[in-house]
């Protein structure tokens, strides 16, 4: 008989990754996934401890998931297992089992791979596995079906690099991911042709610090991003690449020459700066200044002109003051960003920065990151009006809510709708871009799409 496995993924991307690697694993054990906690036989909350009250809304989740566990046990006579994986399984271990009687397994991030026996023995008794284990996870992880890679779209994302050693102040990663490791190259390559066979077009290659990636190269010798973005863009049947997210002290030159010289990658940059303050960024431990990012930035852009940007911003970081604060809004002045995301700086137990004494009061950190946002969305929209007249190549990734509209994304991330009947999923279209909602771009279909003709379509093997 089928079991039912629900997974509920927070945060990341690395998170969204590790979801749809926890169900390949759970494949072979009789599990399907479903869209329902109500009817699952498997829940699994898979957590991210970056943000903000990220612990309390896990243990807010896991007090109505009791309940739920406990009427289908009055009214079933049985109960779903209930599993807590990732960050805050990582950092909160047997705290979780003491605060949650209804979960059943906490696992860390690293051990997922496991899962089948650590469920056989959460059967017996309540189990806490919050190891770095010596193996390399990639290894034990089976590979999903071509059927079950088709479902889950034309774009994904491919883990290449795991964990930081860049220790800043404000951040948990290090303490829960553990010190960076990089695949092998070949063992990526070798998953991405996989997932290209089965029809994906797009590539997200993903890691906590993804630009430090220094794998094993086939020919023995360590490749870098930039090489190991050459060889993927190799793959056939990819169209698209990307990657995310950076550190600026690893944006080298073989990266920076990529953006040059690969058709295939994308002209969007996410690379986040904090803050525009050097005094903040120091405190930060960030290890680079504000002029060390323009000066990356223009490096950038003087190899790639059309060339997007996005970033992440800190604001209320112990000691900021205003100047501070008026530091980083001039450098989104200065810089125009496409797009962003900005937070209020918040404690993570055992980082540096909690135990920091001058904390700003939430009432400033709230008024200062409306300011920012306002200033950072302003810019956005901005960069989505100038993109009416033009003409883009949309993956088309799905249909879209009206007959007849399909849907898709633009190479600077943004969402395009457009009416077209005759194209399918998978496919590159020449879009022109007629207007602009708050949150989607909408077009017609134009005369090109690439070089090649009308439509870009994935053939043979690689039709999705």
């Amino acid at each position: 008989m089928k079991k039912k496995v629900y997974v509920k993924s927070y945060g990341c991307q690395m998170n969204a990754y590790d979801a749809e690697r926890m169900a390949d694993v759970l494949a072979p054990e009789g599990f399907i996934e479903t869209n329902s906690a109500e009817d699952a036989d498997l829940i699994v909350l898979n957590t991210c401890h970056i943000r903000e009250k990220a612990a309390e809304k896990v243990y807010s989740e896991l007090g109505r998931l009791r309940v739920m566990k406990d009427e289908r046990t009055a009214a079933e006579g049985r109960a779903p297992t209930i599993v807590v994986a990732g960050c805050v399984a990582q950092a909160e271990g047997g705290e979780i089992l003491r605060r949650a009687p209804a979960v059943d397994l906490v696992v860390g991030p690293q051990s997922y791979h496991n899962l089948p026996a650590l469920l056989a023995k959460a059967k017996r008794e309540r189990v806490v596995d919050t190891e770095f284990p010596v193996e390399d996870k990639f290894d034990h992880l089976p590979a999903p079906s071509p059927q079950k890679i088709r479902a889950r779209g034309v774009s994904a994302f491919l883990t290449i690099q795991e964990g930081c050693d860049k220790f800043c102040t404000f951040c948990v990663v290090p303490y829960t991911r553990g010190a960076e490791i990089s695949r092998p190259a070949a063992k990526i390559l070798a998953e991405a042709e996989r997932l290209a066979a089965a029809g994906v077009r797009e590539f997200t290659v993903i890691g906590q610090n993804v630009n430090a990636y220094h794998g094993e190269g086939p020919d023995g010798r360590t490749w870098s991003l930039g090489r190991l973005l050459h060889r993927l863009a190799d793959v056939p049947g990819i169209a698209r690449l990307r990657y995310t997210t950076s550190h600026p002290r690893d944006m080298d030159d073989d990266l920076i020459a990529a953006h040059r010289d690969l058709q295939a990658l994308m002209p969007y940059l996410h690379l986040p700066v904090q803050s525009g303050s050097d005094r903040i960024l120091a405190g930060m431990n960030r290890r680079h200044t504000r002029d060390d990012y323009r000066r990356i930035i223009d490096r950038t852009r003087a190899a790639r002109p059309d060339i997007a940007l996005s970033s992440d911003f800190i604001v209320g970081f112990p000691g900021e003051t205003d100047a501070d604060f008026e530091d980083t809004l001039r450098l989104v002045r200065e810089t125009g960003f496409a797009s962003a995301f900005s937070f209020k700086y918040s404690p993570r137990p055992g980082t540096p920065a909690a135990e920091m004494v001058e904390q700003v009061p939430e009432d400033v950190k709230s008024a200062r990151l409306a300011a920012l946002q306002d200033a950072l969305e302003e810019d956005r929209q901005k960069f989505n009006r100038a993109a009416v007249g033009r003409t883009f190549d949309v993956l088309v990734e799905r249909k879209g809510r009206h007959a007849g509209q399909m849907a898709g994304k633009s190479p600077y991330l943004q969402a395009v709708q457009f009416d077209d009947g005759e194209v399918a999923i998978g496919d590159i279209v020449a879009v022109e871009i007629t207007e602009t909602g708050p949150n989607s771009l909408f077009g017609r279909r134009a005369g090109q799409a690439g070089a090649s003709g009308t439509i870009v379509r994935a053939v043979g093997a690689n039709a999705a």
